[in-house]
C-alpha cells in the first residue's frame, strides 16, 4: 500500500489521468463483454430451439425466434424478407464490438503517451538532482503506463473475438431456419 501511494504521489499528473484512463476502459470493456456474451448465449438458446423445432418437423420458426418477427409483419414469406431478418440480426449481435476493437488498439498508444510523458518528467528531475537510481526508479514506475495499456489491450481484444464467434455462431443458426423454412415453403408447393 505505501509503494502504490509513493507511486501515486510522485507520478505525474498525465500518468496518472492514463492510469485513470486505462482503468475506466477496462471496467467499460468488462461490463460490455459480460452483458453481450449472456445477452447473445440466451438468444443463441432460443434459435438453436427454434432450429431443432424447424428440424423435427415445424414448418415456421417459433414465436421466440428473431425472424418471427419478420414474417408476422409480412404477408407473404419471400427470400427478401427472411434476407431483412438476417442482416437486422446480424447488426444487432455486433452490437459493441467496434467499442471492444477501438478500446483493444488505442489502448496500448494511451499507456505508451502515459510512459513518455513519465519519461520526460524523469529526464526532467534528472537535470536537477542526478544519479542511477533516478533514471531506474523513473524508467521502471513509466512502464506501467505502457504495461497497464497492453494489459487493456488484451482483454478487448480477446472480448472482441469472443462476441464476434458467438455472433458469427448465431447467424449461422438464423441462416439455417431460412434456409429450412423456404425448403418447407418449396415442398409444398410441389
Amino acid at each position: 500500500m505505501e509503494n502504490l501511494l509513493d507511486f501515486i504521489s510522485q507520478s505525474p499528473v498525465v500518468t496518472l489521468g492514463v492510469l485513470a484512463l486505462l482503468s475506466l476502459y477496462f471496467i467499460i470493456i468488462n461490463w460490455v463483454f459480460f452483458y453481450r456474451f449472456l445477452s447473445l448465449n440466451s438468444w443463441i438458446a432460443r434459435e438453436t430451439l427454434s432450429l431443432e423445432q424447424l428440424l423435427m418437423g415445424g414448418s415456421s420458426v417459433t414465436a421466440s425466434a428473431y425472424l418471427h418477427k419478420f414474417l408476422s409483419a409480412s404477408s407473404t414469406m419471400s427470400r427478401e424478407i427472411f434476407d431483412l431478418g438476417m442482416f437486422a440480426a446480424s447488426k444487432e449481435s455486433t452490437k459493441g464490438l467496434s467499442y471492444l476493437s477501438i478500446v483493444a488498439s488505442t489502448s496500448p498508444f494511451i499507456g505508451l503517451f502515459g510512459t513518455v510523458v513519465s519519461i520526460l518528467d524523469t529526464f526532467d528531475k534528472i537535470g536537477g538532482a542526478g544519479g542511477m537510481n533516478m533514471i531506474a526508479a523513473g524508467v521502471s514506475d513509466a512502464l506501467i503506463a505502457t504495461a497497464g495499456g497492453i494489459f487493456v489491450a488484451i482483454f478487448a481484444y480477446t472480448y472482441h473475438q469472443v462476441l464476434k464467434r458467438r455472433a458469427f455462431d448465431l447467424n449461422g443458426l438464423i441462416r439455417m431456419q431460412r434456409d429450412a423454412v423456404l425448403a418447407r415453403k418449396a415442398e409444398e408447393e410441389v
